[in-house]
């Protein structure tokens, strides 16, 4: 049996947070379900970023896209662009975003989109 491929997106301090309680629900059904975490870069501060997953054991990053700096719609769309590319490169099962920060909106729509393509795996969910 093949597993469930979940890709995580976060990019802040909220996300940082909420995702930490998901990753660690998700390491006990590893022999099922693979976690990829993206991080967009929203907040690329060590002391907003860094420490948040060395404090609450978050899994290092797969995908780091260096997104930041620029106005609310420069970094969406950016992250957009950048999503998609790995999200077409991963085929996950599952796409998970939190909260409503540039990072939620970026990886909600890129996954959305693929998925009325069909191009983001077998039967892609949205949370």
């Amino acid at each position: 049996m093949s597993k469930i491929k979940i890709v995580t997106i976060v990019g802040a301090r909220p996300q940082f947070i909420k995702a930490a309680v998901v990753s660690r629900a998700l390491k006990k059904f590893d022999a099922v379900a693979e976690e990829k975490i993206i991080h967009t870069g929203q907040h690329f501060d060590a002391n907003m970023s860094d420490i948040f997953f060395d404090e609450l054991d978050i899994p290092k990053p797969h995908f780091h896209l260096g997104v930041g700096g620029g106005t609310h719609g420069q970094n969406t769309g950016r992250m957009m662009e950048k999503i998609e590319a790995v999200l077409l490169e991963e085929k996950p099962s599952m796409v998970l975003v939190y909260g409503d920060t540039d990072s939620t909106l970026a990886g909600a729509v890129a996954a959305v989109k693929l998925h009325s393509f069909g191009t983001c795996g077998s039967r892609p969910s949205f949370l």
